[in-house]
């Protein structure tokens, strides 16, 4: 277990009790850049090596995405040693990150309260979905958070047709916000030598990342509908019909008009009084989608996807997931990273992250189930209370 310290967040130790989505994608994120990651999972595993098709070589690609650079060990927390082991793990972190039901913690000794007065400069990281408070017993998944707050109410063709967005996208915005909240920590621990406790709820996720939608409700007292692709204060910024597929139009503002009623040979709709402004458009849009795809029919959305956004025009065509790849590789983004760390050689889906000094790392794809037991087991075992924490 000896790797040689990377990334700003080395040698920063996470002990990882979280499960599924939220909690993995933070300590995924926190181990790409560099900090070292011991996941704990109950007998038979966190729940999504079951998830699945596809699986890859019999393990399910839902849990390869979001647990990679990590550590896995098996621990029973009803079973006494398991528990000692857990506990002597959660002393020595740096951060510690769970995402049981509120309470769960606290009936194994592993709550912060009880941590802190062994482990002062811990940062302690919960994930719930509906917080401490009134919503502590409640259970809830991604699709339920959706559904109550409020995001399938604007997605969707209209409001008969509520729709979930294709991925769970408030498990992964609770795991950025949770990884945002603990590098705060770890900062504010630089200079205080004291750990803090860090809450991350998913409604709470969801309500502030619904961004305009939520400020159109609290601060107009206007309640957002769906709209298909379409949107409440842009226009025209939309999917459009052409002679053979749909494009989609992201105009932002009046230049941008102007150009795409020039390349549409439409010039003069960009001075017509219904047209003219941003507030205009947004007030007569179907009027003027009826002006765009007479325009476009001429010809098709390959065809307007390669003219368009040559004359500085945002239009592009709705990719499948292949084509996006594709498309990323095609602009030099390296989407994809191929992880070999000496055993294993696996796909990864790259980081976002582009530091130019300490770049975030690849070092190892996601654990089997137990992998890393008995070394972590043993480096425990050598540690005094209060030793330095770093495994490797």
């Amino acid at each position: 277990m000896n790797t040689a310290a990377v990334g700003p967040l080395s040698p920063v130790l996470v002990a990882d009790f979280s499960r599924v989505l939220a909690g993995p994608f933070c300590t995924m994120t926190l181990g790409d850049l560099g900090a070292e990651i011991v996941k704990v999972e109950r007998p038979g595993g966190d729940d999504t090596r079951a998830w699945g098709p596809p699986f890859v070589d019999g393990e399910s690609t839902y849990f390869l995405g979001v647990n990679r650079n990590k550590r896995s060990i098996v621990l029973d927390l009803r079973d006494p040693e398991d528990l000692a082991v857990a506990r002597s793990l959660t002393e020595r972190a740096d951060v510690v990150v769970e995402n049981f039901r509120p309470g769960t913690m606290a009936r194994f000794g592993l709550d912060e309260p009880t941590l802190r007065q062994a482990n002062p400069a811990v940062v302690y990281c919960s994930i719930s979905a509906f917080g401490t408070g009134a919503g502590h017993e409640l259970a809830g998944y991604d699709l339920l958070v959706q559904a109550l707050g409020g995001l399938m109410s604007i997605t969707g063709s209209d409001a008969d047709h509520p729709t979930k967005v294709g991925v769970a996208l408030v498990d992964v915005l609770a795991g950025l916000f949770a990884t945002v909240g603990i590098l705060a920590a770890l900062r504010e621990r630089d200079r205080t030598g004291l750990g803090q406790r860090v809450e991350i709820d998913l409604m709470s996720s969801l309500l502030a990342a619904l961004a305009n939608q939520s400020a159109s409700y609290v601060v107009a007292g206007e309640v957002p509908r769906a709209m298909g692709n379409g949107h409440a204060s842009i226009a025209p910024y939309d999917s459009y019909q052409t002679g053979d597929g749909a494009i989609v139009l992201a105009v932002g503002n009046d230049k941008q008009f102007t150009q795409l009623c020039h390349a549409l040979s439409i010039s003069e709709l960009a001075h017509d009084r219904q047209f003219s402004t941003n507030e205009l458009r947004v007030h007569n849009r179907e009027l003027l989608r009826e002006h765009l795809e007479r325009a476009l029919a001429p010809n098709s959305a390959a065809h307007w996807s390669t003219i368009l956004p040559a004359l500085g025009i945002p239009a592009g065509m709705v990719n499948d997931i292949a084509g996006a790849f594709a498309l990323a590789e095609q602009l030099g983004l390296h989407p994809i990273h191929d992880t070999d760390d000496g055993e294993h050689l696996g796909r990864q889906v790259a980081s976002p992250i582009k530091l130019s000094a300490t770049p975030v790392t690849y070092r190892t794809r996601a654990p089997r189930l137990g992998q890393h037991s008995n070394d972590i087991r043993s480096w425990l075992s050598r540690l005094a209370p209060g030793a330095a924490t770093s495994i490797r």
